[in-house]
């Protein structure tokens, strides 16, 4: 199933495209977002050198129904809210995905990475356009599910090769001393972690 990250430019009359684009050092991060009877309810975790000024923004527009503020510091607080426009919310119950939490919005960009099939990511990007909204995709890369590809011997042994720091950069353990600590020969271990790099490329590159 892939993962897409993508950058969408939300409309230029909407409350969080003014304010962000206003306030351009600020990072709007939505910690969590549902649907109320016709508008949204999200919490902000909002980072900025003036603040004050960027929630004051955010209460005098016309589509935040209610605010809370509760300050966690000079520069970061959280923020309870409600909208009448919660365009990305509308976009991804129309298409019938999951709205995967946090995501940012800075400077009337949203960055948000989303993992559903290659027919619910199409429904999304349809929303989006219906929605006014435009997109740049960054990736879209396939998760590998290693337990289904791979033998149990295979499984094993690259479970003990990453628990050994094998793969780490720079190497924690040396194929000698991953051998030894899984009871086969050198050779062996070679040629299985050899056999597992390549069915996982394989299967990614195929993706």
């Amino acid at each position: 199933m892939p993962t897409a990250k993508l950058h969408i430019t939300l409309p230029e009359d909407v409350w969080i495209h003014q304010v962000s684009s206003t306030h351009p050092n600020a990072e709007f991060r939505v910690l969590a977002a549902f649907p109320a009877e016709e508008t949204g309810v999200g919490l902000l975790e909002i980072t900025s050198s003036d603040l004050p000024a960027v929630v004051r923004a955010m209460d005098d527009d016309e589509e935040i129904v209610s605010l809370e503020p509760h300050e966690a510091s000079a520069e970061t607080a959280l923020v309870e809210f409600e909208t009448t426009e919660p365009l990305l919310l509308f976009s991804v119950q129309e298409s019938g995905l999951p709205l995967e939490l946090p995501f940012t919005v800075q400077e009337g960009v949203a960055e948000i990475e989303i993992t559903a099939s290659r027919d619910r990511l199409s429904a999304f990007t349809t929303q989006l356009e219906a929605f006014g909204m435009s997109f740049d995709v960054e990736y879209v890369r396939e998760m590998v599910d290693s337990e289904s590809l791979l033998t149990d011997r295979q499984q094993e042994l690259l479970d003990a090769a990453v628990e050994a720091g094998y793969y780490d950069t720079p190497r924690e353990c040396s194929l000698t001393e991953l051998a030894e600590e899984a009871g086969v020969a050198k050779s062996t271990a070679s040629e299985v972690l050899h056999r597992v790099e390549e069915k996982i490329i394989k299967e990614y590159s195929e993706g």
